[in-house]
């Protein structure tokens, strides 16, 4: 699929980060758009900058509440976009949202681990069944998903715990790969693609807090200042020496740094996917460091977890301590 102009195109979770950036980009190119995301605010500014950048004649934009890990939500979302469209096909499907946390299955909570795990795999999974039919429908279609270098590498560090997102990344990075095969002999013209991201600056820390609390609110609330306890708890550090001062202090400075300090913006990293889109490629990785580590796992996979591996890796790829 060379050229986007005139296609449609759903994007899950399109209220911020990558998501947002694949919204715009494609919108840009002229393919029609419709959006989901739990936040309905995140979903109403991206919607303001694709208008405030010019929308081309007659193009639609849709932005639809739903939570992908929730099948009621997501068929919803299917029967809306096939009504506000008016149309019984779509070209392609970005499976993009997801949130972190959950990340020890001994020291976190089992609900924070399996809404982790729920959104990331089982959103991709849902979505993927919903809009089947659709997809089918099309003359040419390709499904994109959003995995992670956690989806071959399930670290982010040796005194870190990352369990649920890792494990739900290497899911959809099979997930895919089995497509290739299930597609050729039963949908030879759907086509898919496996996004692997490094670390993108996206808002991911704040947006996961506000998901795995159910709060939208702006300022971290005592249920997430908790969460933030229980994580540090599974990385071995004394949470009570912190103040609640000290954890709203902590949590912001990592959330900025997670952004200015990433070597890929989310602008970026969406010309990067829909270039992979356009060129066919099955695995697109995304930044220097997840070009970095696939290449080092690859040529030293009994390692990989060990202290020393990820220090030269961290070294390496310009990872701040306690990314």
């Amino acid at each position: 699929m060379k050229d986007f102009s005139g296609k449609t195109a759903v994007v899950t979770g399109g209220g911020s980060g990558m998501g947002r950036e694949l919204v715009r980009q494609l919108v840009a190119e002229g393919c029609a758009v419709a959006m989901c995301d739990v936040s309905a605010r995140g979903m109403a500014e991206t919607q303001r900058l694709c208008e405030a950048a010019g929308l081309p004649q007659g193009l639609r934009i849709t932005s639809h509440r739903a939570d992908v890990s929730h099948e009621p939500d997501v068929l919803r979302f299917r029967d809306e976009v096939a009504q506000q469209h008016a149309t019984d096909r779509i070209h392609l499907l970005f499976n993009n949202a997801g949130i972190s946390g959950g990340g020890s299955l001994i020291a976190n909570e089992r609900t924070e681990w399996e809404r982790t795990f729920n959104i990331c795999w089982g959103g991709v999974y849902l979505t993927t069944r919903a809009f089947l039919p659709m997809l089918r429908a099309a003359d040419e279609a390709h499904i994109i998903n959003t995995s992670s270098m956690n989806g071959f590498w399930a670290s982010v560090g040796p005194d870190t715990p990352h369990t649920a997102y890792s494990a739900a990344k290497f899911a959809v990075k099979g997930f895919t790969e089995a497509l290739i095969a299930d597609f050729r002999m039963n949908a030879p013209h759907i086509k898919v693609s496996v996004v692997m991201p490094g670390h993108i600056g996206t808002g991911i820390r704040d947006n996961s807090l506000r998901v795995q609390t159910n709060t939208d609110a702006d300022g971290l609330t005592a249920p997430q200042i908790a969460q933030i306890r229980a994580r540090l708890a599974s990385m071995g550090r004394d949470p009570s020496k912190y103040s609640d001062g000290d954890i709203e202090r902590m949590h912001a400075e990592r959330a900025r740094r997670f952004v200015t300090d990433a070597p890929t913006s989310a602008a970026d990293a969406a010309k990067i996917i829909l270039d992979g889109v356009k060129a066919d490629r099955l695995r697109i990785l995304v930044g220097p460091d997840a070009q970095l580590i696939d290449r080092m796992v690859r040529e030293d996979p009994d390692h990989a977890y060990e202290p020393e591996f990820y220090e030269r890796f961290a070294a390496a790829a310009g990872w701040y301590p306690g990314r």
